[in-house]
């Protein structure tokens, strides 16, 4: 929570809400989601040490005898999961992943993205992302049946899956993920939710936190949502157009796909349509 300024005003804010459980934050070189569950009694120290975890059983990472390595909490991630858990309150945190001597581990995706940041702060610009990204609906895991017959953009009357897509927006909403449109997309039960743009560090957090969103909504519903490319033979895949962009306050310019647009002294720096 952006209110949250520091490590105390987590635990105390958890204290106030009745917040027990924590859920630590962070994903494989596949970009699986990954998950350490915490209480408040270790909340303090977790923030200010980190947790250890077993590398070697983690895809991509550490080999066995180097397995040792540390999910340390980023405290600005902290945010409440818009559902109770067993009737209780739970919060989350985003990691990342250290060595036992406090230096980044190499293999950590997120420290992967902060080094080519750093890179291209160095030459004066900011990065900022808008994914678009499109996933399916199914009546079950096992279940490969579709819940509509609509294309793109169709607005079906009681349809299940714009039901489940308007609760997985207020849902992201609720964890102060900006959404700018929801829509059905041109498969049977394709649908797709654009996140409004943000530097790429935390589009890339609020990424991992909208796919775990949208299956965790469609799971309490009683159905199942994959993000896989091409779940459906015949039917159109699944995939994430991104808008990048690059901005250079010293120049006032911006880049967007092969070209140099000027900004004039009033124009607003944000992703344009041609991102």
């Amino acid at each position: 929570m952006e209110s949250l300024k520091s490590t105390k005003e987590i635990v105390k804010f958890c204290e106030e809400r009745g917040v027990e459980m924590i859920h630590l934050w962070f994903v494989d070189i596949l970009g699986q989601l990954k998950s350490v569950g915490i209480t408040l009694r270790v909340l303090q120290e977790a923030l200010d040490e980190g947790v250890g975890i077993d590398g070697s059983s983690v895809e991509g990472f550490a080999r066995i005898y180097e397995s040792d390595l540390v999910a340390m909490p980023d405290p600005s991630t902290f945010q409440m999961l818009p559902w109770k858990v067993n009737g209780e309150n739970v919060g989350r945190l985003i990691c990342d992943i250290l060595n036992p001597d406090g230096s980044p581990y190499p293999g950590d995706t997120r420290h992967v993205l902060k080094r080519a940041l750093k890179r291209i702060e160095k030459q004066g610009y900011t990065f900022y992302l808008g994914p678009e990204a499109e996933y399916f609906y199914f009546k079950g895991l096992k279940d490969r049946t579709l819940l509509d017959s609509a294309g793109y953009f169709d607005q079906v009357p009681d349809d299940i899956g714009t039901e489940l897509r308007s609760r997985t927006v207020e849902a992201l909403q609720a964890m102060e993920i900006s959404v700018e449109a929801s829509h059905h997309e041109v498969a049977s039960s394709q649908h797709e939710i654009d996140l409004k743009y943000a530097d790429a560090l935390k589009m890339a957090d609020q990424c991992i936190t909208y796919r775990y969103v949208v299956k965790e909504i469609a799971r309490q519903g009683g159905y199942y949502a994959t993000f896989m490319p091409k779940p459906v033979y015949g039917e159109n895949g699944s995939g994430m157009h991104i808008h990048q962009s690059l901005f250079k306050q010293a120049a006032r310019s911006r880049i967007r796909g092969s070209g140099l647009h000027r900004l004039g002294p009033a124009e607003p720096v944000r992703p344009g349509p041609g991102s």
